[in-house]
Protein backbone atom coordinates (compact mmCIF):
# COMPACT_ATOMS: atom_id res chain seq x y z
CA UNK A 1 0.00 0.00 0.00
CA UNK A 2 1.31 3.46 -0.92
CA UNK A 3 1.05 6.45 1.40
CA UNK A 4 0.81 10.05 0.28
CA UNK A 5 3.37 12.11 2.16
CA UNK A 6 1.30 15.27 1.61
CA UNK A 7 -2.06 14.24 3.05
CA UNK A 8 -1.47 10.76 4.52
CA UNK A 9 -3.96 8.99 2.23
CA UNK A 10 -3.29 5.30 1.63
CA UNK A 11 -3.92 3.97 -1.86
CA UNK A 12 -3.15 1.03 -4.12
CA UNK A 13 -2.80 2.40 -7.63
CA UNK A 14 -0.25 1.89 -10.39
CA UNK A 15 1.22 5.38 -10.24
CA UNK A 16 2.02 7.77 -7.40
CA UNK A 17 -0.66 10.42 -7.96
CA UNK A 18 -2.69 10.64 -4.74
CA UNK A 19 -6.42 10.09 -5.40
CA UNK A 20 -7.30 12.28 -2.42
CA UNK A 21 -5.18 15.44 -2.83
CA UNK A 22 -3.78 15.00 -6.34
CA UNK A 23 -0.15 15.28 -5.26
CA UNK A 24 2.34 13.39 -7.41
CA UNK A 25 6.02 13.30 -6.47
CA UNK A 26 8.50 14.21 -9.21
CA UNK A 27 10.76 11.72 -10.95
CA UNK A 28 14.42 12.12 -11.80
CA UNK A 29 16.45 9.69 -13.90
CA UNK A 30 13.55 7.26 -13.71
CA UNK A 31 13.35 7.33 -9.90
CA UNK A 32 10.56 8.80 -7.81
CA UNK A 33 11.85 11.59 -5.57
CA UNK A 34 10.15 11.84 -2.18
CA UNK A 35 12.84 13.96 -0.52
CA UNK A 36 15.53 16.37 -1.62
CA UNK A 37 19.07 16.25 -0.34
CA UNK A 38 19.58 18.49 2.72
CA UNK A 39 21.02 21.99 2.31
CA UNK A 40 23.93 21.02 4.56
CA UNK A 41 24.37 17.33 3.73
CA UNK A 42 27.63 16.89 5.62
CA UNK A 43 25.83 17.49 8.92
CA UNK A 44 24.27 14.02 8.66
CA UNK A 45 26.47 12.17 6.16
CA UNK A 46 29.25 13.13 3.82
CA UNK A 47 28.04 12.31 0.28
CA UNK A 48 31.65 12.42 -0.90
CA UNK A 49 31.99 9.06 0.88
CA UNK A 50 30.01 7.43 -1.92
CA UNK A 51 33.08 7.80 -4.13
CA UNK A 52 35.23 5.93 -1.62
CA UNK A 53 32.82 3.29 -0.36
CA UNK A 54 32.49 0.90 -3.32
CA UNK A 55 36.17 0.00 -3.36
CA UNK A 56 36.39 -0.17 0.42
CA UNK A 57 33.31 -2.38 0.72
CA UNK A 58 34.54 -4.94 -1.78
CA UNK A 59 37.95 -5.24 -0.10
CA UNK A 60 36.86 -5.25 3.55
CA UNK A 61 36.13 -8.37 5.61
CA UNK A 62 33.76 -6.28 7.76
CA UNK A 63 31.38 -5.38 4.94
CA UNK A 64 31.46 -8.87 3.48
CA UNK A 65 30.89 -10.50 6.86
CA UNK A 66 28.02 -8.18 7.68
CA UNK A 67 26.40 -9.12 4.35
CA UNK A 68 26.75 -12.81 5.19
CA UNK A 69 25.13 -12.25 8.59
CA UNK A 70 22.23 -10.28 7.09
CA UNK A 71 21.62 -12.93 4.42
CA UNK A 72 21.63 -15.65 7.08
CA UNK A 73 19.18 -13.72 9.32
CA UNK A 74 16.81 -13.20 6.40
CA UNK A 75 16.82 -16.90 5.53
CA UNK A 76 16.55 -18.02 9.15
CA UNK A 77 13.71 -15.78 10.30
CA UNK A 78 11.87 -14.58 7.20
CA UNK A 79 12.52 -17.23 4.56
CA UNK A 80 8.97 -16.95 3.20
CA UNK A 81 9.42 -13.26 2.37
CA UNK A 82 9.20 -12.26 -1.28
CA UNK A 83 9.64 -8.49 -1.07
CA UNK A 84 12.21 -6.40 0.79
CA UNK A 85 12.80 -2.69 1.22
CA UNK A 86 16.23 -1.47 2.31
CA UNK A 87 16.17 2.02 3.80
CA UNK A 88 19.41 3.97 3.57
CA UNK A 89 20.93 1.67 0.94
CA UNK A 90 24.02 3.81 0.33
CA UNK A 91 25.94 2.46 -2.65
CA UNK A 92 23.93 -0.78 -2.73
CA UNK A 93 26.51 -3.18 -1.28
CA UNK A 94 23.97 -4.95 0.97
CA UNK A 95 21.37 -4.82 -1.79
CA UNK A 96 23.78 -6.57 -4.16
CA UNK A 97 24.55 -9.21 -1.55
CA UNK A 98 20.87 -9.91 -1.03
CA UNK A 99 20.34 -10.15 -4.78
CA UNK A 100 23.12 -12.71 -5.12
CA UNK A 101 21.80 -14.84 -2.25
CA UNK A 102 18.10 -14.52 -3.06
CA UNK A 103 17.59 -13.65 -6.75
CA UNK A 104 13.85 -14.31 -6.39
CA UNK A 105 13.42 -11.40 -3.95
CA UNK A 106 11.64 -8.32 -5.22
CA UNK A 107 14.09 -5.68 -4.01
CA UNK A 108 13.36 -2.01 -3.39
CA UNK A 109 15.62 0.52 -1.76
CA UNK A 110 15.61 4.11 -0.62
CA UNK A 111 18.44 6.57 -0.10
CA UNK A 112 18.50 10.31 0.54
CA UNK A 113 21.51 11.02 -1.66
CA UNK A 114 21.26 10.72 -5.44
CA UNK A 115 24.95 9.84 -5.80
CA UNK A 116 24.42 6.77 -3.62
CA UNK A 117 21.39 5.73 -5.64
CA UNK A 118 23.41 5.99 -8.85
CA UNK A 119 25.92 3.45 -7.59
CA UNK A 120 23.21 1.22 -6.11
CA UNK A 121 21.46 1.19 -9.47
CA UNK A 122 24.66 0.11 -11.18
CA UNK A 123 25.10 -2.74 -8.71
CA UNK A 124 21.49 -3.99 -8.83
CA UNK A 125 19.78 -2.74 -12.01
CA UNK A 126 16.66 -4.81 -11.27
CA UNK A 127 15.97 -3.08 -7.92
CA UNK A 128 13.35 -0.33 -7.64
CA UNK A 129 15.05 2.73 -6.17
CA UNK A 130 13.56 5.77 -4.46
CA UNK A 131 15.09 9.00 -3.23
CA UNK A 132 13.57 9.31 0.23
CA UNK A 133 14.10 10.38 3.81
CA UNK A 134 14.04 7.51 6.31
CA UNK A 135 11.87 9.66 8.58
CA UNK A 136 9.10 9.78 5.95
CA UNK A 137 8.62 6.47 4.14
CA UNK A 138 5.79 6.48 1.55
CA UNK A 139 4.55 2.93 2.21
CA UNK A 140 2.06 1.30 4.56
CA UNK A 141 2.03 -2.48 5.15
CA UNK A 142 3.72 -3.03 1.79
CA UNK A 143 6.81 -5.25 2.26
CA UNK A 144 7.48 -8.67 3.75
CA UNK A 145 10.78 -7.45 5.19
CA UNK A 146 12.27 -4.02 5.79
CA UNK A 147 15.94 -3.47 6.61
CA UNK A 148 18.18 -0.61 7.69
CA UNK A 149 21.86 -1.46 8.01
CA UNK A 150 24.03 1.03 9.90
CA UNK A 151 21.54 3.81 9.23
CA UNK A 152 19.80 4.60 12.54
CA UNK A 153 22.94 6.00 14.13
CA UNK A 154 23.02 8.77 11.50
CA UNK A 155 19.56 10.11 12.41
CA UNK A 156 18.81 12.14 15.50
CA UNK A 157 15.15 11.07 15.40
CA UNK A 158 15.91 7.35 15.32
CA UNK A 159 12.59 6.34 16.90
CA UNK A 160 10.76 8.16 14.12
CA UNK A 161 12.69 6.02 11.62
CA UNK A 162 11.84 2.86 13.53
CA UNK A 163 8.17 3.82 13.49
CA UNK A 164 8.33 4.34 9.73
CA UNK A 165 9.99 0.94 9.24
CA UNK A 166 7.27 -0.66 11.34
CA UNK A 167 4.61 1.07 9.24
CA UNK A 168 6.13 -0.04 5.93
CA UNK A 169 6.25 -3.76 6.77
CA UNK A 170 3.25 -6.08 6.50
CA UNK A 171 1.68 -7.53 9.67
CA UNK A 172 3.72 -10.60 10.51
CA UNK A 173 6.62 -9.29 8.45
CA UNK A 174 10.14 -8.64 9.64
CA UNK A 175 12.49 -5.78 10.40
CA UNK A 176 16.26 -6.34 10.24
CA UNK A 177 18.70 -3.82 11.69
CA UNK A 178 22.41 -3.41 12.30
CA UNK A 179 23.85 -0.57 14.38
CA UNK A 180 27.19 0.22 16.04
CA UNK A 181 27.39 -0.88 19.68
CA UNK A 182 28.86 0.50 22.91
CA UNK A 183 29.01 4.25 23.57
CA UNK A 184 32.45 3.75 25.14
CA UNK A 185 33.80 2.85 21.69
CA UNK A 186 33.10 6.36 20.40
CA UNK A 187 36.04 7.70 18.43
CA UNK A 188 37.01 9.89 15.49
CA UNK A 189 35.54 7.20 13.24
CA UNK A 190 32.08 8.03 14.60
CA UNK A 191 32.67 11.77 14.24
CA UNK A 192 33.86 11.31 10.65
CA UNK A 193 30.85 9.09 9.89
CA UNK A 194 28.46 11.72 11.33
CA UNK A 195 27.05 9.31 13.91
CA UNK A 196 24.60 10.60 16.49
CA UNK A 197 25.10 7.67 18.86
CA UNK A 198 26.37 4.15 19.42
CA UNK A 199 23.79 1.80 20.94
CA UNK A 200 23.42 -0.33 24.01
CA UNK A 201 21.44 -3.53 23.39
CA UNK A 202 18.90 -2.59 26.05
CA UNK A 203 18.41 0.84 24.46
CA UNK A 204 17.78 -0.63 21.02
CA UNK A 205 15.35 -3.20 22.43
CA UNK A 206 13.37 -0.51 24.27
CA UNK A 207 13.10 1.66 21.16
CA UNK A 208 11.88 -1.25 19.05
CA UNK A 209 9.26 -2.13 21.63
CA UNK A 210 8.06 1.46 21.85
CA UNK A 211 7.12 1.39 18.15
CA UNK A 212 5.21 -1.87 18.75
CA UNK A 213 7.70 -4.23 17.16
CA UNK A 214 8.17 -7.65 18.73
CA UNK A 215 11.87 -8.26 19.32
CA UNK A 216 12.76 -11.74 18.10
CA UNK A 217 16.49 -11.59 18.74
CA UNK A 218 19.29 -9.15 19.47
CA UNK A 219 22.92 -10.19 19.43
CA UNK A 220 26.29 -8.52 19.19
CA UNK A 221 28.67 -9.27 16.37
CA UNK A 222 32.29 -8.33 15.68
CA UNK A 223 32.71 -9.81 19.17
CA UNK A 224 35.91 -11.84 18.84
CA UNK A 225 37.60 -8.85 17.23
CA UNK A 226 36.35 -6.36 19.83
CA UNK A 227 39.76 -6.06 21.60
CA UNK A 228 41.46 -5.23 18.29
CA UNK A 229 38.70 -2.80 17.42
CA UNK A 230 38.92 -1.09 20.80
CA UNK A 231 42.70 -0.74 20.47
CA UNK A 232 42.30 0.73 16.99
CA UNK A 233 39.72 3.23 18.21
CA UNK A 234 41.95 4.30 21.08
CA UNK A 235 44.79 4.96 18.65
CA UNK A 236 42.43 7.06 16.55
CA UNK A 237 41.89 9.41 19.52
CA UNK A 238 45.19 11.17 18.91
CA UNK A 239 43.61 14.12 17.15
CA UNK A 240 42.05 14.88 13.75
CA UNK A 241 45.41 15.61 12.13
CA UNK A 242 46.35 11.94 12.56
CA UNK A 243 42.96 10.47 11.79
CA UNK A 244 42.74 8.14 8.80
CA UNK A 245 39.10 7.17 8.08
CA UNK A 246 40.18 4.17 6.01
CA UNK A 247 42.66 2.76 8.53
CA UNK A 248 40.26 0.09 9.83
CA UNK A 249 39.64 -1.19 6.31
CA UNK A 250 43.16 -0.94 4.89
CA UNK A 251 44.43 -4.42 5.75
CA UNK A 252 46.39 -6.50 3.29
CA UNK A 253 44.65 -9.39 1.57
CA UNK A 254 46.14 -12.05 3.89
CA UNK A 255 45.17 -10.22 7.09
CA UNK A 256 41.75 -9.40 5.72
CA UNK A 257 41.17 -13.07 4.89
CA UNK A 258 42.17 -14.08 8.43
CA UNK A 259 39.82 -11.55 9.98
CA UNK A 260 37.01 -12.79 7.78
CA UNK A 261 37.69 -16.34 9.00
CA UNK A 262 37.31 -15.15 12.60
CA UNK A 263 34.00 -13.50 11.70
CA UNK A 264 32.87 -16.73 10.05
CA UNK A 265 33.57 -18.65 13.27
CA UNK A 266 31.62 -16.04 15.23
CA UNK A 267 28.71 -16.32 12.81
CA UNK A 268 28.63 -20.09 13.35
CA UNK A 269 28.04 -19.53 17.06
CA UNK A 270 25.28 -17.01 16.31
CA UNK A 271 23.65 -19.53 13.97
CA UNK A 272 23.74 -22.10 16.78
CA UNK A 273 21.68 -19.73 18.93
CA UNK A 274 24.37 -18.12 21.07
CA UNK A 275 23.69 -14.53 22.06
CA UNK A 276 26.97 -12.65 22.08
CA UNK A 277 26.82 -9.97 24.82
CA UNK A 278 29.47 -7.58 23.51
CA UNK A 279 30.82 -6.57 20.13
CA UNK A 280 31.43 -3.72 17.77
CA UNK A 281 27.92 -3.95 16.32
CA UNK A 282 24.42 -5.19 17.07
CA UNK A 283 22.07 -7.25 14.91
CA UNK A 284 18.37 -6.84 15.76
CA UNK A 285 15.58 -9.00 14.37
CA UNK A 286 12.01 -7.90 15.01
CA UNK A 287 8.51 -8.66 13.75
CA UNK A 288 5.40 -6.56 13.26
CA UNK A 289 2.48 -8.20 15.05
Amino acid sequence: MKRCLECGERFDLRGWRCPACGYEPPTERGRVVFALEPDNPKEAFDPDSFDLLPGVEERSFWFRSRNDLICWALQKYFHEGRSLLEVGCGTGFVLAGLHRCYPFLELSAGELFASGLEKAGERVPSATLYQLDARRIPFDREFDVVGAFDVLEHVEEDEVVLGELARAVKPGGGVLLTVPQHPWLWSDVDDFSRHCRRYRASELRAKLERVKLEVVRITSFVSFLLPLMAASRLRQRKGPERFDPLAEYGHGALVDSGLEWVMRLERTLIRLGLRLPAGGSLLAIARRS
